[in-house]
């Protein structure tokens, strides 16, 4: 399994823009999916967007036409671009990998990184 590691989180206004970053070692994405998940504090494991080996993608209703992901297969790495950030967006950011098709459900994903903390302040 490839080892994942995001980065990019950070504290930052309500209406500004944050870019994470999920980067895979040991093993390269190939043709994996990859998908970005968020946790806040109580509350349980949330599907965020999630993107195919050929660029196909689907996001949550919650940050459709906020947040863009994208894939870099030379540098084996996954962007979620996430603009007009809300408070209601702050979370633990966690990436996952899993083989086949997108999918919606965690459990369906394999491979986790440790996470990245965004904060958004009203």
């Amino acid at each position: 399994q490839e080892q994942l590691a995001e980065s990019g989180g950070g504290l930052v206004q309500a209406g500004g823009s944050l870019r994470l970053s999920c980067a895979a070692s040991g093993r390269t994405f190939g043709s994996n999916t990859v998908g970005w998940f968020r946790q806040a504090p109580g509350k349980e494991r949330e599907f965020i967007s999630a993107v195919n080996w050929t660029g196909g993608n689907r996001y949550a209703d919650s940050v459709k036409g906020r947040f863009t992901i994208s894939r870099d297969n030379v540098r084996n790495t996954v962007y979620l671009q996430m603009n007009g950030l809300k408070p209601e967006d702050t979370a633990v950011y966690y990436c996952a990998a899993r083989r086949g098709p997108i999918a919606t459900d965690g459990q369906d994903f394999g491979s986790w990184g440790q996470g990245t903390q965004v904060t958004v302040s009203s």
